[in-house]
């Protein structure tokens, strides 16, 4: 069962419609009344469920490994100047690949805009003009959504170019060479640098605010799995369905295909919640990564770096945790509590 969990949930980062052309003519709710009629699929399916919650539920009783997960986290902590890094290769690297291979933003369409794409990916990945250069990108996206939607496929790019907007292009990048130059005292590029003044002004206005990049960086990427799950597979198991057929998933476990669609589709909606609720935050996304490998692994169809954001923004939650506004404050807390009511009762013993 627990392999069935893992392997399942294996296809929920595919973007189905990277690696299929056609899909079976399966109408929605007619496969929702045979899978949910069926106890080889609703079996399986609530036997994980029970799985997963007898998990969370005695790790919050038991708090196992805390020490470990204590070390986990002050070494993660140690790589929080490399967040805007990240974030600006994650971004960067499609871009440049996506204006390189002709198509815009998501592999799905082919729309040649190489030179704005390539240049605004360049920027990205040397952090020049950064936070000016992440807002046309995403104005860029969002007037192409308006006019192909498919473009929704690749979601991510709103939460990860707002937050590179939020947190800035950090170091290494070229801004931060050019400030440290132009705030040199008798420079000559000081001297004729039209922007230092005007974007210390604006660091100082974003700084209150850059505590909720991992906020940010939560609901984009927690929005993405959720989009993906509903329209890639439970509102569209016609499609799903050919993945499957395609890969001869059902070989690799002996599950229906159905079981497939649905598992996936429910694991991928999960995921995303718990993201966006900052529930085991780290866990996630570390879960995230694991599933992101496995795809490019089982799936070798489906392009690379359709999932290089993704991989990115991940990666960026192992290291800042949930932020504000995450459900890990409040267990946290909890468990603190815990903590001291143990001590008091001890102690007075």
């Amino acid at each position: 069962m627990a392999s069935l969990a893992v392997v399942a949930t294996g296809t929920v980062a595919a973007h189905e419609e990277y690696v299929v052309d056609e899909e079976r003519d399966v109408d929605v709710a007619t496969f929702f009344d045979d899978a949910l009629t069926d106890p080889f699929v609703v079996g399986p399916l609530l036997a994980g469920a029970l799985a997963v919650v007898a998990v969370i539920a005695g790790y919050l009783r038991f708090r196992p490994f805390q020490r470990d997960l204590g070390a986990f986290q002050t070494a993660m902590g140690e790589y929080t100047d490399y967040v805007p890094w990240l974030l600006r290769i994650s971004l960067g690297i499609p871009l440049i690949g996506a204006g390189f291979t002709g198509y815009f933003v998501s592999p799905a369409l082919e729309v040649d805009l190489r030179i704005l794409q390539v240049a605004l990916g360049f920027c990205l990945l040397f952090g020049l003009a950064t936070r000016v250069v992440a807002l046309i990108a995403l104005a860029a996206y969002l007037v192409g959504v308006s006019i192909w939607p498919i473009l929704l496929l690749q979601l991510e790019f709103v939460g990860g170019l707002l937050a590179i907007a939020l947190i800035g292009s950090g170091r290494p990048s070229a801004d931060h060479v050019l400030q440290r130059v132009a705030g040199t005292r008798g420079t000559v590029y000081g001297r004729v640098d039209p922007v230092y003044d005007r974007a210390r002004a604006l660091q100082e206005r974003v700084d209150d605010y850059r505590r909720y990049l991992p906020t940010v960086v939560r609901l984009g990427l927690g929005s993405t799995f959720i989009y993906l799950g509903l329209t890639q597979k439970l509102l569209q198991p016609g499609l799903a369905l050919a993945v499957v057929d395609r890969y001869d998933l059902t070989a690799t476990v002996p599950a229906s295909p159905e079981l497939w669609v649905l598992g996936a589709g429910l694991a991928e909606v999960a995921l995303g919640l718990a993201l966006i609720a900052g529930l085991f935050t780290r866990a996630s996304a570390g879960t995230a990564i694991a599933i992101f490998t496995l795809t490019l692994f089982a799936l070798p169809d489906d392009p690379v770096l359709a999932h290089v954001a993704l991989f990115g923004m991940a990666s960026v939650l192992l290291i800042t945790g949930g932020g504000p506004y995450a459900a890990d404050g409040h267990l946290e807390r909890l468990g603190i509590d815990d903590e001291r009511v143990e001590t008091l009762s001890t102690s007075t013993e």
